[in-house]
């Protein structure tokens, strides 16, 4: 089954503002003509017509005469019957205060001019894809309201009927997620495939614990398809952090770092805006976990809360184990990428002090899995 088509998005309303009519233009004629587009060309505007014509989704700049984007922003979202239209800014604002300012007002993303036609694709494709995910849970919640009284007379067929709503339900989550997860590899094409390599890589490591009954007592009552779809978004907080800065040819300086090193947190912050879409709980339990420690290191040296031992939950310390195997066989823009066996040993000489002693003794036996696992992924 095409999850895609399951998902319409084509006869989308999309309202974009800016007060420069080149730009109106241009962001237009990124946009698939399926679209329908308004242009606008001030925030006084938007809030007139809003109230005319509900859009799908806002395009809205920051630096306007009259009405900025970040005071028509505030409008929209302290009207409850406005406030779910997700708004993304787009801004030649590069400061990590403006950033952090749209987040804070409520935009569900912050593109910097000149903006890049693919990225504002996949960015207006990811935004719309939620809307319509919100839809198609409310109309499957009716459904099932309306069959509340039929549900007596097939009580025989009462949990499959159930399980067949969870599991539509199910998909499109796990099609949105992808869609998320996607979208952070795009920011930085360096890490194209890195979030399938991280989820089979994490399978590998689960399989090989049980076989060989490890942490047995907290691996029993994981939902391991849940968990794996999960593990996508362990670095969603990046879509807060500047394009420029994941995809810096060089090294960055300690101020860029410390920026880099909050998504974590923003991953966390992200991930709890998504429980308001109607999202299954357990996906984003597992997701948060993922996203908040897959940094941290078995000596504390890591971050954002510098846990260490067995403080940092056992999914994070699995997935420190990915992130680095696969960070040292990428190639980057600013380093060339090591050999298998170069990057397992860099992972055993770490062995009790950035990782769990226990777990580098299960990647080194089963390491020549992630070999062949990523030689034989097409991208």
């Amino acid at each position: 089954m095409n999850k895609r088509s399951s998902i319409s998005i084509i006869n989308s309303t999309i309202f974009v503002v800016d007060d420069n009519r080149q730009n109106l233009d241009l962001i237009k004629s990124s946009l698939p003509k399926s679209y329908e587009v308004f242009l606008i060309q001030n925030s006084q505007k938007l809030l007139e017509l809003i109230y005319k014509k509900v859009p799908d989704l806002i395009l809205l700049d920051i630096d306007m005469p009259e009405l900025s984007g970040f005071e028509a922003i505030k409008a929209i979202k302290s009207d409850p019957k406005l406030t779910s239209i997700p708004i993304i800014f787009l801004s030649g604002r590069t400061d990590a205060d403006s950033l952090r300012t749209g987040l804070e007002l409520g935009a569900d993303d912050y593109i910097i001019k000149p903006v890049l036609p693919k990225l504002l694709q996949k960015s207006v494709e990811l935004q719309l894809s939620v809307v319509a995910q919100q839809r198609l849970l409310k109309s499957q919640l009716k459904v099932l309201d309306n069959n509340a009284q039929q549900i007596e007379a097939f009580e025989t067929d009462f949990e499959s009927f159930v399980e067949d709503k969870i599991q539509k339900v199910m998909e499109q989550q796990f099609y949105v997620l992808n869609t998320v997860s996607k979208l952070v590899e795009y920011r930085n094409e360096a890490n194209l495939g890195r979030t399938t390599r991280d989820h089979r890589g994490l399978a590998i490591m689960i399989k090989a614990l049980r076989e060989r009954r490890l942490y047995a007592d907290q691996i029993k009552d994981w939902d391991m398809e849940v968990m794996l779809q999960s593990a996508r978004l362990h670095d969603v907080g990046k879509l807060a952090i500047s394009t420029g800065l994941l995809s810096k040819p060089g090294k960055l300086t300690s101020l860029e770092y410390e920026e880099v090193k909050k998504h974590p947190t923003l991953g966390v912050r992200i991930l709890s805006r998504m429980e308001t879409l109607a999202f299954d709980h357990a996906l984003l339990k597992y997701a948060k976990v993922f996203a908040e420690t897959h940094q941290e290191r078995w000596d504390g040296s890591g971050y954002p809360c510098g846990l260490a031992g067995e403080d940092i939950p056992l999914p994070g310390r699995l997935m420190a184990i990915n992130v680095v195997y696969h960070a040292l066989t990428g190639e980057r823009p600013y380093k060339k990428p090591l050999s298998h066996d170069e990057a397992v040993q860099v992972i055993i000489d770490g062995q009790g002090t950035l990782f769990d002693p226990v777990l580098v003794d299960v990647f080194s036996q089963v390491s020549d899995e992630f070999k062949n696992m990523s030689s034989s992924l097409t991208i």
